[in-house]
């Protein structure tokens, strides 16, 4: 007789899953870091999963996951390899701006069905040389023939570009619009052309595989999504770029501090009743990570009550706000993680240590390097001139 059983609630279900695949993620995530290479295997785990369909709504398919639901998915991958967690915040920011914007689109209901059937991985292309890192500016058109359109763009950086499904792409609406004056839609892999011109041999988030390419595609109408890319980008595609990169970012926090509490208390084992001196500074590391794990949370809960409102979340004090939540826990990632290296010393600084600290550190760094900070204060700056305080 078999064992009667109570199903999980849906949130710990999904967590029970994306601990699954970061038990992946993390027996690869060295290798993948070494050689700079996509982390296959733990993109075999989410399809197996069913994870990259998780934020699709019950009635199409998918799990219905809510952005709470994303941070912690996105959390709980960055304990096991940053790359992994990024990738999947990546692909979820794309879901997002499809969701939110397609409206009705038979097209795009179409793709919806497929991606959750499929599980389909999709990446971004909207980062272009010669435009400055501005994403709100493009050089590149769509152009129209006849029933089709076609799209040459050199893409500075499209992440995992040589393994996604689908891409999001963002160019100006025809030859004549202004720089400003963008649309994004999203082309299959069978419908476009990549050809690699650089490669990603960086210190750190080796394993997005974030290669340069000239993707040119020819595609349909239909498929270009019916609002502007400014409204895209201000509604969403900020917003939930900052709230799931600093969930993914908060798993990384936390697996450092997990690593040096560990080491902490095997050093307090061989002193029974004494607090080794390593302990004061896991104290402080922690102390951040509580700070950090609180402005994500607030950050989210922020994003989620003006989430339906699109004048608020376009709002010069809402972009103030989102901005903040990613400049600040960039940089409280990179404290945290340095604390802990400090806190287990040389056996961090190995790299064939179960304390190992180096890829976690460099990962870190990576994180204010993603839109630099320096261009966000700047952004900040000059809005703050023309915010009333709220």
């Amino acid at each position: 007789m078999s064992a009667i059983t109570t199903p999980l609630a849906p949130r710990a279900e999904l967590l029970a899953r994306a601990s699954r695949v970061r038990e992946v993620a993390a027996q690869y995530a060295d290798e993948a870091d070494r050689d700079a290479r996509f982390p296959v295997e733990a993109l075999a785990a989410l399809r197996a999963e069913r994870l990259l369909s998780a934020h699709v709504p019950r009635e199409l398919g998918g799990e219905g996951a809510t952005m709470e639901e994303l941070v912690a998915i996105c959390a709980e991958l960055g304990r096991g390899d940053t790359s992994v967690a990024m990738a999947y915040a990546m692909h979820q920011i794309q879901v997002g701006c499809i969701l939110r914007h397609s409206a009705d689109s038979p097209w795009y209901q179409a793709y919806l069905a497929r991606l959750v059937a499929e599980q389909r991985l999709i990446a971004s292309a909207t980062s272009e040389l010669g435009v400055g890192g501005d994403l709100r500016t493009s050089k590149c058109s769509v152009v129209r023939e006849g029933d089709a359109c076609r799209v040459e763009k050199q893409a500075s950086v499209i992440s995992y570009g040589e393994h996604t499904d689908d891409i999001l792409v963002t160019a100006r609406r025809n030859p004549d619009a202004a720089p400003g004056d963008q649309v994004i839609f999203l082309v299959r892999r069978d419908q476009c052309e990549l050809e690699k011109v650089s490669g990603w041999d960086t210190l750190g988030m080796r394993g997005t595989a974030s290669n340069g390419f000239v993707l040119r595609a020819t595609f349909s109408p239909d498929q270009i999504l019916g609002a502007p890319f400014a409204d895209v980008a201000s509604q969403t595609m900020v917003g939930y770029s900052h709230v799931l990169w600093t969930g993914a970012w908060l798993g990384v926090a936390r697996e450092s501090v997990a690593r040096a509490r560990k080491f902490v208390q095997g050093e307090a084992r061989k002193a029974p009743g004494k607090t080794p001196p390593s302990a004061l500074r896991l104290a402080e590391a922690t102390a951040k990570f509580h700070t950090m794990a609180a402005l994500v949370d607030d950050g989210r809960r922020e994003y989620d009550r003006r989430s339906h409102d699109p004048d608020a979340l376009s709002s010069f004090s809402f972009v103030v706000r989102i901005n903040d939540l990613k400049l600040a826990t960039s940089e409280l990632m990179v404290e945290i993680v340095a604390g802990c290296l400090k806190t287990v010393g040389i056996i961090g600084y190995r790299n064939d240590s179960r304390f190992a600290m180096g890829r976690l550190l460099r990962d870190a760094y990576g994180s204010t390097m993603q839109i630099t900070n320096e261009r966000i204060y700047g952004t900040n700056a000059q809005l703050l001139l023309m915010t009333r305080e709220d």
